[in-house]
């Protein structure tokens, strides 16, 4: 069956780094899309940044650009999402996610994707 399992979330200082993995099994991994998501308590879950199948092209939410940087290994079936110079404002708890929709990936449309992780929490104390 399909599993997307993130981990490397935690708790850090503003300004610090984290470095968020997510593994897939159960699917053709090189040929979706992958994206990571987050939600803060209260709050819709926002689409944070998605790759295409090769790592060539990437779209990123404004909130993070220039701050988190997504990548993906096809030989290992993992996604990856370097984030710097956290913020407390990026509290919430990250969900990977995969999706065969491009349409889903130009517009960082979470109803598009299809398989989902469990989620990792990172929080980020001022």
């Amino acid at each position: 069956q399909v599993q997307l399992v993130e981990s490397g979330g935690g708790s850090v200082q503003a300004g610090g780094s984290l470095r968020l993995s997510c593994a897939a099994s159960g699917f053709t991994f090189s040929s979706n899309y992958m994206g990571w998501f987050r939600q803060a308590p209260g709050k819709e879950r926002e689409g944070v940044a998605d790759i295409s199948t090769d790592g060539g092209i990437t779209y990123y939410a404004d909130s993070v650009k220039g701050r988190f940087t997504i990548s993906r290994d096809n030989a290992k079936k993992t996604v990856y999402l370097q984030m710097n110079t956290l913020k407390p404002e990026d509290t919430a708890v990250y969900y990977c996610a995969a999706t065969s929709s491009n349409y889903a990936l130009r517009t960082l449309w979470a109803g598009g994707f299809e398989y989902w992780g469990q989620g990792t929490q990172v929080t980020v104390s001022s």
